[in-house]
């Protein structure tokens, strides 16, 4: 694959990016916020039941952040990871197997969105405000950013053990083997690695259930749309559209006299 090819294939992707970022913006607004305004709202019944009346003065008020400021950083992030992965699909393309543009774009984003996204969630899970203490985000976010580390790491291994092994055991039987390598090594991380549990226990289930549910919703709507809407960009790059059913051969030719 040339350079030229990779640098069109890494401007469709940041535009997919931008366009799965459009819809993750509706879906976060829509369903995200809800549950970030009732944590909000805890996290303020209990500023003032506890008599703490020292007020931070907001630069940027809740209409603004939930509006220009999510959709500013949602469509920068699906912008960043879609050319990101747009990348990862010009390495993968005719490495994983016999298959066409489009399937090897839902294998890369359903790749990320696992690797990336759910497993270090289901170690470190994302709550709302509220539901965690100020004093500790530097330790949460060095312990999901070391859980996402990992995982990208062992994904990539466990890609590299399948392609050594479908030679002798197939396709199939490589992919089932490298999948189970993979999970048994991130549950060992995830039973070694410490825990955060710093939810109080009087905050509302239900906010924390919806918060976490609408997070992984997002990043689901973020990835599966990015893979369709850059799979079609990437064949149309990759096999161009043969010549007009009305063009024949004959209109081609020369014309003579």
């Amino acid at each position: 694959m040339n350079s030229v090819t990779v640098r069109t294939l890494l401007v469709r992707g940041m535009l997919a990016g931008l366009a799965a970022g459009l819809l993750a913006f509706g879906l976060a607004y829509l369903v995200g916020e809800p549950g970030l305004n009732a944590g909000i709202a805890y996290e303020d019944a209990h500023a003032h039941a506890g008599h703490d009346h020292e007020h931070e003065v907001e630069l940027v008020g809740r209409a603004v952040q939930s509006t220009a400021g999510l959709a500013t950083a949602v469509l920068v992030f699906g912008t960043a990871v879609g050319g990101i992965a747009a990348l990862a699909f010009c390495f993968a393309l005719g490495r994983i197997g016999r298959i066409g543009p489009r399937a090897t774009a839902a294998l890369v984003a359903g790749g990320a969105f696992v690797t990336v996204y759910l497993v270090p969630f289901l170690k470190y899970p994302g709550n709302p405000p509220g539901a965690n203490e100020g004093d500790t985000i530097g330790q949460r976010t060095t312990l999901y950013l070391l859980m996402t580390a990992l995982t990208v790491l062992v994904g990539l291994a466990a890609v590299i053990l399948g392609r050594r092994l479908a030679g002798r055991f197939g396709n199939w039987n490589a992919g089932l083997a490298a999948g189970a390598a993979f999970v048994a090594v991130m549950a060992v991380a995830a039973v070694f690695l410490p825990a955060v549990n710093e939810t109080p226990e009087d905050f509302p289930a239900g906010v924390l259930w919806q918060f976490r549910l609408a997070s992984i919703g997002i990043q689901a709507l973020l990835w599966s749309s990015f893979g369709v809407i850059f799979g079609f960009l990437a064949e149309r790059v990759l096999a161009p559209r043969a010549a007009r059913p009305g063009r024949s051969a004959a209109s081609e030719a020369p014309t003579t006299v």
